[in-house]
C-alpha cells in the first residue's frame, strides 16, 4: 500500500501536465488500477477535487461511468469523458463493483466540514414548506434502485460543486431532474452548509443483499 501511495503522490503532483487520457499507458493495468491514479486505489481520493468513490452503490458508479462515455454527463476539461470512453462496457461494471466493495470512507477532518452545522438541519429535516427533502433520506447509504449516490464523507467542495452545476444547468443526468429542482431552491449559503455538513458525516456502506 505504500507503494501505491508513493506512486499516486507522484503521479498527481504531476497530473496538469500529463497527455491526454489516450495517450496515457494503462496496458497491464486492471480498468480500477487505471481509476486509481486520481481515485486512490481504496476509492478514497486524497485531493477535494476527485470524488470519493468508495461504497458508493454500484449502479450509481456504473451510470455515472455510462453517462460519461455517452457525453450526457460531462465535467471539466473532459477529462472523464475522455477517460470512461477507453473503457469497454464490461469494464465499467468491474470498476463499480471494484469501488463499490471498497471499506466506507471515515469523514472529512477539516473546519471546511466542521464548521457549518447550519447544514445540519438541511440535510436531515429539509424543508417541508418548500417541499424540499431531507438529503438524509436518499443520499446517507446511497440508493442503489434508484442510482442515488452516498454524499456522507465526500469532499465538501466536490458535494458543492456537483450542487452548482446541478442548480445552474451544467449537470443534467440525474433521475427525472430530480437534483436540479432540488438545487434550484438551494442559495449559496445554503449549498455550502449542507455540503460542509455532509463531508463531516461518516459514510455508512449499504448491506448487501
Amino acid at each position: 500500500m505504500a507503494r501505491w501511495g508513493f506512486l499516486f503522490g507522484v503521479i498527481l503532483a504531476v497530473w496538469p501536465r500529463l497527455a491526454p487520457a489516450d495517450m496515457i499507458d494503462t496496458s497491464g493495468l486492471q480498468p480500477w488500477e487505471a481509476c486509481a491514479l486520481c481515485h486512490g486505489i481504496d476509492g478514497v481520493s486524497r485531493m477535494a477535487k476527485f470524488p470519493r468513490l468508495a461504497a458508493q452503490p454500484e449502479g450509481y458508479l456504473a451510470k455515472q461511468l455510462q453517462d460519461f462515455r455517452s457525453a450526457h454527463r460531462q465535467n471539466d476539461d473532459n477529462v472523464m469523458m475522455d477517460n470512461a470512453a477507453l473503457l469497454s462496457p464490461t469494464q465499467v461494471r468491474i470498476v463499480a463493483r471494484y469501488f463499490s466493495e471498497q471499506e466506507a470512507p471515515g469523514p472529512i477532518d477539516s473546519t471546511e466540514a466542521t464548521a457549518h452545522a447550519a447544514g445540519g438541519a438541511l440535510f436531515n429535516a429539509g424543508r417541508p414548506r418548500e417541499n424540499l427533502s431531507a438529503c438524509a433520506s436518499c443520499h446517507v447509504e446511497g440508493d442503489p434502485a434508484a442510482n442515488y449516490p452516498a454524499i456522507t464523507a465526500q469532499h465538501p467542495s466536490y458535494i458543492e460543486k456537483q450542487l452548482r452545476d446541478f442548480k445552474e444547468g451544467r449537470r443534467q443526468n440525474d433521475p427525472d431532474g430530480v437534483m436540479q429542482r432540488v438545487a434550484a431552491k438551494l442559495s449559496a449559503q445554503d449549498i455550502t452548509a449542507v455540503a460542509a455538513y455532509a463531508g463531516s458525516l461518516p459514510r455508512q456502506k449499504r448491506s448487501q443483499p
